[in-house]
């Protein structure tokens, strides 16, 4: 079950269990995370343009599995596949763990919106 809480960023998907209960008070992360596997592009500027594969995506970002190395700290622009359609948007690269990124977006309404409406689609899909 999803429901929409207002935050200092708008209006925020937050997931509950079937008895209405917060899945916040059970994870550490601030956001769901849901399996996303898709072709992603990385347009860096020290690595150039790279590919990979997605692993998750919640609303705040993105994970994903490289091969060639990308700066922590650096903007990247990214492009994949969401079910909704394609979305290009620009992120942060947050950590690396061996060959698996995170990415936290930086994102513009019609981004996010997109994201949101991917990351609700997802969540009935795989719940």
């Amino acid at each position: 079950m999803i429901q929409y809480t207002k935050s200092a960023w708008g209006w925020e998907l937050e997931p509950r269990d079937q008895l209405g209960s917060s899945f916040s008070g059970r994870e550490a992360r601030r956001h769901r995370r849901f399996n996303l596997e898709v072709e992603i592009k990385i347009d860096s500027k020290t690595s150039g343009v790279l590919t990979g594969r997605t692993v998750d995506i919640s609303e705040s970002g993105i994970s994903a599995m490289l091969k060639i190395e990308v700066p922590v700290g650096e903007m990247v622009e990214l492009q994949f596949k969401l079910p909704n359609g394609p979305v290009s948007v620009y992120a942060v690269v947050r950590h690396r763990n061996a060959f698996r990124y995170g990415f936290q977006f930086v994102e513009t309404p019609a981004s996010r919106n997109m994201v949101l409406e991917a990351c609700e689609r997802l969540s009935a899909q795989q719940s």
